[in-house]
């Protein structure tokens, strides 16, 4: 394994994306501390509804990244029917929409029949379809940090993956209409 990039190394690969970031989404449970108190409040019927202003770091970047054309993309691989985090992501991407970043939703069964990778889980960051941050978690679903490659093959690998997620993947609103 690579060294990881963390902290600051790693929000900081954000903000070089000349061109374009991409996401492939694919655990069901995101162990982020930030998190906790608004996941909390989602389950107990209580949402933090000014958390989907964006008045918040990633919220801003992305609302900037995509004023100046440079967009925000993610799929997200879920299992159908969601568990508890699933949903509180799917209720607070309405911020990450507001803020211009475009989310679209994937059954996991249909993404493995497709050749995903998402068993086991892999998630990664494609930008400017010129590197791949590989996303390390711990057995806590905890992130570790991000290996960054850009050898041909393994930025095509992700150019191929991004492509079959985004064709068979359906927005938000259509993803509501089908759960």
């Amino acid at each position: 394994m690579a060294d990881l990039l963390t902290g600051d190394q790693f929000s900081a690969i954000f903000h070089t994306a000349r061109r374009s970031a991409f996401r492939l989404e694919t655990r069901d449970r995101y162990n982020v501390p930030s998190e906790q108190e608004r996941i909390r409040r989602f389950l107990a019927g209580d949402p933090d509804e000014e958390y989907l202003l964006g008045a918040h770091e990633w919220g801003e970047m992305t609302r900037r990244a995509a004023a100046e054309g440079r967009p925000f993309r993610r799929v997200r691989v879920v299992t159908v029917p969601l568990g508890d985090y699933s949903r509180y992501a799917l209720w607070s991407a309405q911020g990450n929409l507001r803020a211009g970043e475009e989310i679209r939703y994937l059954d996991r069964d249909r993404a493995a029949a497709l050749g995903l990778p998402v068993r086991p889980p892999h998630d990664a960051w494609l930008f400017d379809d010129e590197r791949v941050a590989v996303l390390r978690f711990d057995n806590d679903d905890r992130l570790l940090g991000a290996e960054l490659f850009d050898d041909a093959a393994t930025v095509e690998q992700h150019q191929r993956w991004r492509d079959i997620a985004w064709e068979a993947s359906v927005s938000r609103a259509a993803f509501l209409k089908i759960l």
